[in-house]
């Protein structure tokens, strides 16, 4: 089992920059893939960036590709999503998951869920 908590989201301008954390517990965090998801308001969830459980591979959505960035901390039990340059259409509501490795895009192969992190962007 692992729980996952989100934090990090908030309110910024256009062109900004925000860091999301996740942190994990359970002590087989390192062995499971994480990803970060979002959702908008009257949208699917849909799948925004992944990395491997050694954190060696990484995996984006063309979208954002270029001005995200996960990683991971396995010490810390943590995964993060430096954003930059974010665009009015990046506002939704974040949520990281772990899953199998090595990592999908599909929102329905991941095994844990965060309650996700509202990030707002506004012009």
């Amino acid at each position: 089992q692992v729980q996952l908590v989100e934090s990090g989201g908030g309110l910024v301008q256009a062109g900004g920059s925000l860091r999301l954390s996740c942190a994990a517990s359970g002590r087989t965090f390192s062995s499971y893939a994480m990803g970060w998801f979002r959702q908008a308001p009257g949208k699917e969830r849909e799948f925004v960036a992944a990395v491997s459980w050694t954190g060696g591979n990484t995996y984006y959505a063309d979208s954002v590709k270029g001005r995200f960035t996960i990683s991971r901390d396995n010490a810390k039990n943590t995964v993060y999503l430096q954003m930059n340059s974010l665009k009015p259409e990046d506002t939704a509501v974040y949520y990281c998951a772990a899953g199998p490795n090595p990592p999908r895009r599909g929102v329905t192969e991941y095994y844990y869920w965060g309650q996700g992190t509202q990030v707002t962007v506004s012009s």
